[in-house]
């Protein structure tokens, strides 16, 4: 195995290995390449070429986990996690609360099959809802509009 830091050739290729795996936030890539670049200024003259060609992207990240994370969190949990991914803040404001009632009645159909029936099993329901990262009115709305839910 090679000592030393990758020649700029091979940084861009370990770069491109990790983007097509999967989106990345700039933060997250710089992260994982810093350990082999020469230098930072290398590292930052890569990243800023893989942006101006469209290569990386935060906002194309940032909708991309927000997606697939939609399927079990709320706006307030997947807008906390875009932030320590290292998103700039005008992408995770734009994370959408919309359709977020839907969501949260999915999730918590998916969960709990029965309507629940004391007063104990309600607030289970609702702090497993704000676990989730659902706002307090939406998990309000939601389980006064089961009945109880």
């Amino acid at each position: 195995m090679k000592e030393g830091p990758d020649t700029e050739v091979e940084l861009r290729a370990r770069a491109l290995r990790l983007l097509a795996r999967r989106e990345h936030s700039r933060r997250e890539l710089a992260r994982k390449l810093s350990p082999r670049a020469e230098s930072p200024d290398a590292l930052n003259g890569l990243l800023d070429s893989l942006e101006s060609k469209k290569q990386l992207s935060d906002e194309r990240f940032a909708a991309e986990r927000a997606r697939v994370l939609s399927r079990k969190f709320g706006a307030a949990r997947i807008r906390q996690d875009l932030k320590s991914k290292g998103v700039d803040g005008g992408f995770v404001e734009r994370v959408s609360a919309q359709g977020e009632l839907e969501r949260a009645r999915t999730i918590l159909e998916r969960k709990y099959r029965e309507p629940a029936l004391t007063r104990e099993e309600r607030a289970k329901r609702m702090r497993f809802l704000q676990s989730r990262g659902f706002s307090s009115e939406i998990i309000f709305s939601l389980l006064s509009a089961r009945g109880a839910g």
